[in-house]
C-alpha cells in the first residue's frame, strides 16, 4: 500500500481537472454516514432539547452569538 506522501506525488503530476475529481471523490467517502455516531449526536442532541424544555439548559440568542464572533 502506498503512504500519502508517495500517493500525492504520483497525483500532483494529474492535470487540474482530474485532481479535482479525485479531491470529490475522497470527499465524498469521508462523508459516508456513520449510523454508530449518527446515534451518539441523535441521544445527545435528544438530552439536551429535554434539557431545555425542562428549562435546565441555558441558552443564548443569535445576536449574542455573532456579537461574541465580531
Amino acid at each position: 500500500m502506498l503512504s500519502s506522501q508517495e500517493l500525492y506525488q504520483q497525483v500532483s503530476h494529474l492535470p487540474p481537472l482530474e485532481k479535482l475529481r479525485l479531491a470529490e471523490l475522497l470527499l465524498a467517502d469521508l462523508d459516508t454516514p456513520n449510523p454508530e455516531i449518527d446515534a451518539i449526536w441523535r441521544e445527545e442532541a435528544q438530552k439536551r432539547w429535554q434539557a431545555y424544555k425542562a428549562g435546565e439548559q441555558k441558552t443564548l440568542s443569535y445576536e449574542a452569538v455573532m456579537k461574541k464572533y465580531q
